[in-house]
């Protein structure tokens, strides 16, 4: 290390660059105007291992931005140059090419190691919509070949340049299509699974849960009395689905609440020990649930489906293109992940396919469970006209439920300040018998 003239310190030399530190710096001379001695003189700087503090405070390597591809592509002038895509599909891949801060050897990577942490599932898919057709393949590869057999033969404009070269990864197209195809099975197929099992689920609570039993059992109660002497609408047995929703219009004498507030009232004071606690549980199926199955369709369930299923048949095909020309260094993991993928892909398909038919027939199931049948036109209920009534009910009813609970919290909070009050009460007003001290009893207690 080298000592600087003037310096008491020696020179440090970290064995990376450190990041700065920026203070004014005080030096110490040898010779000083003043006499006045100074903290610094009496500081010692101790020894110290600068391993971890060099990991800590270097200088982290700033990471190269990349320029956009198309900066990467040599220009010419704009009189050399030939264009044999029309303006608008010129413009487009232009655009493409400025927004992709990539070289052509990262697509070709994330293409053929099937590895998107550097190219995402977007830009392939933005890649793999704007590749170039058979017939501007055509016209590019002509002009290349012509280009050879002439010394200054102009060069292709920089879209035409970008896809012959985005063409010259191995089996880009059938590749990128089965990788596109990979993701979005997976996110279809999960999404019919999904749906399809939260319809399964309310089919079921519906059917037989607790809360739900005593709910209906409440309104039918409430309605024989109320239809009581009526002769076409008394004495029932049950009810069309289509009264639930109505229930909040029908008023109380003095127009203070409705029917359907009392219902929900009564059921959390009389069936639910919890009710104004934090575990009261809503005895109905939520309402977000009941509007997401309101808005399902069979018809899209297995339009879906079918639509899976050939594009996994044209996926398969694809691959197979992949595996019979590819070369042996760009065969894998192609090869393995998409054979998995396809033999997990088919058994997958055929399992929602056996809960589509399965969700099918419980719905129905369920509608025919309420007495429901399909509207006028229609073969069968669907859950829309279903799941529309209790989602309407069940929301109205929620709201109801948590004023209600909210009441009865209050309530008891009273109670318990009341409680409290009087037995403060009793405690001031409580006389202690009075015990004599005088001689008289102290004589008496002798004898």
């Amino acid at each position: 290390m080298n000592q600087d003239k003037g310096s008491r310190k020696h020179a440090i030399e970290p064995s990376r660059p450190m990041k700065p530190l920026y203070w004014t710096r005080i030096q110490l001379h040898s010779k000083r105007d003043s006499n006045a001695s100074l903290v610094w003189e009496k500081i010692e700087e101790p020894s110290i291992d600068y391993h971890e503090f060099e990991e800590l405070f270097s200088k982290t390597a700033v990471k190269e931005r990349k320029k956009p591809i198309s900066d990467t592509i040599t220009k010419t002038k704009a009189k050399q140059v030939v264009k044999l895509l029309s303006n608008k599909r010129s413009q487009a891949v232009g655009i493409l090419m400025s927004s992709l801060h990539l070289d052509m050897k990262d697509i070709q990577h994330a293409v053929v190691n099937l590895d998107n942490s550097v190219v995402d599932l977007e830009t392939l898919q933005a890649l793999y919509e704007n590749r170039a057709q058979s017939d501007e393949l055509e016209k590019i590869e002509k002009h290349g070949k012509s280009s050879k057999e002439k010394e200054n033969a102009k060069s292709l404009d920089k879209p035409e340049q970008f896809l012959y070269e985005l063409s010259l990864i191995p089996n880009f197209s059938e590749r990128v299509f089965c990788i596109l195809f990979q993701s979005t099975f997976s996110e279809t197929i999960c999404s019919i699974h999904r749906k399809l099992e939260l319809l399964q689920k309310l089919c079921e609570t519906l059917k037989s849960g607790s809360g739900v039993m005593q709910v209906l059992g409440l309104v039918l109660a409430f309605g024989n009395y109320m239809n009581g002497g009526n002769r076409t609408r008394g004495q029932a047995d049950g009810f069309g689905l289509d009264i639930l929703p109505k229930l909040k219009d029908v008023k109380s004498s003095d127009n203070s609440r409705s029917l359907l507030s009392y219902i929900v009232s009564y059921y959390l004071r009389n069936f639910d020990e919890d009710a104004g606690k934090e575990q009261c549980i809503f005895p109905l199926p939520e309402p977000q649930d009941l509007f997401q199955a309101s808005q399902m369709k069979f018809e899209d369930f297995q339009k879906d489906l079918r639509k899976l299923k050939k594009d996994l048949r044209a996926c398969e095909t694809e691959a197979g293109k992949v595996y019979q020309v590819s070369l042996e260094e760009h065969i894998q993991p192609f090869k393995d992940s998409m054979e998995q993928f396809i033999n997990q892909a088919k058994i997958d398909q055929e399992n929602e396919e056996k809960s589509l038919t399965e969700a099918h027939k419980s719905f129905l199931e369920t509608a025919a469970y309420f007495c429901m049948k399909p509207k006028m036109g229609e073969k069968e209920v669907s859950p829309h006209a279903f799941f529309s009534i209790w989602h309407e009910f069940s929301s109205d009813f929620k709201d109801l439920w948590k004023k209600e609970n909210k009441l009865i919290l209050q309530e008891k909070v009273k109670e318990a300040e009341e409680v409290c009050r009087q037995k403060k009460g009793k405690s001031l007003y409580n006389i202690k018998p009075r015990h004599d001290s005088g001689i008289k009893a102290k004589i008496s207690m002798k004898i």
